[in-house]
């Protein structure tokens, strides 16, 4: 059972890579906005690095952190998923959100880092390729 759970979860990643995703339709080279729970989940259970942020449309430092993200999405492994919390109240609350941007940073399904606040590129590049 552990080894067709890994078969899927890899084919689901080289799709959400090869972008054909069937929920999202974009590619990993740019953020994923998350449409739904199982949307969040299909992209966090994958497997691989998913780097998820949670974020609100009227937080200034989402707004400046939005140029980041999509530069640690085109130039690292990880997907980058964004959670907008005024959308996705129960699926914020759930993650125990409680400040925006907070970031949720996911190796093969699991939550391993959560940071809180604006980040620099180096910042999550560097997370990212700790774990990749």
């Amino acid at each position: 059972m552990t080894d067709e759970l890994s078969e899927i979860r890899e084919r689901k990643r080289e799709a959400l890579v090869n972008g054909e995703s069937e929920t999202g339709g974009t590619t990993a080279e740019q953020p994923v906005h998350v449409e739904s729970e199982p949307h969040f989940r299909e992209l966090t259970e994958v497997g691989g690095i998913v780097l998820v942020d949670f974020y609100a449309d009227w937080c200034g430092p989402c707004k400046m952190l939005e140029p980041v993200l999509e530069t640690v999405a085109a130039q690292t492994d990880a997907v980058v998923a964004k959670v907008n919390i005024d959308q996705h109240q129960p699926l914020a609350q759930r993650h125990g959100v409680r400040g925006v941007p907070t970031l949720q940073l996911y190796v093969d399904g699991e939550p391993v880092k959560r940071l809180v606040g604006m980040q620099d590129e180096a910042t999550l590049t560097n997370l990212v390729e700790r774990f990749a």
